[in-house]
């Protein structure tokens, strides 16, 4: 009977913490949202790039949680000109860009404190010697809102 009992215990611990560690995992997901601030910005530096001779491939706005990165996948094509712009939220006190080629092996890293001009705005050429996908991780520190921080993310592809 005392075996019985013990076998059952030991189950019912393995079964509960199984079922912890599930639903203890948090999904990332992308969720917009909408900042005049930061569309005003986007707007002019989408109009600035395309006088260089880029279009915009794809842009996004992004809740974010201060102080931890934002994944994006994404496809860029071997000898390519991509301009990659991250914007930050204008309260956000640090902002951070970094950029994983396939193998992840990080190819950017751009670091902007608020006391820099500008320093909301994360933009940096790129021109793959693959095509792969590659990661984008922005990240920005807000010490006012823990979550729900707008950043705004553009790719371009320089045509001309």
């Amino acid at each position: 009977m005392k075996n019985r009992l013990k076998t059952y215990l030991l189950i019912s611990i393995i079964f509960l913490s199984a079922q912890y560690s599930v639903f203890g995992q948090e999904v990332i997901k992308q969720v917009s949202c909408y900042d005049s601030t930061l569309k005003k910005e986007a707007d002019s530096l989408k109009a600035s790039f395309y006088k260089q001779g880029f279009v915009v491939v794809r842009e996004a706005t992004m809740m974010m949680e201060s102080e931890y990165e934002m994944p994006v996948i994404v496809p860029l094509t071997e000898g390519s000109w991509y301009q990659i712009v991250f914007i930050g939220d204008l309260s956000s006190k640090l902002f951070e860009l970094r950029m994983y080629d396939f193998n992840e092996k990080q190819v950017v890293y751009v670091k902007h404190y608020e006391l820099d001009k500008l320093a909301n705005i994360i933009s940096y050429s790129y021109i793959p010697k693959f095509t792969e996908y590659h990661m984008i991780k922005p990240l920005q520190i807000n010490k006012t809102k823990k979550k729900n921080v707008c950043g705004y993310i553009m790719m371009l592809k320089k045509v001309k």
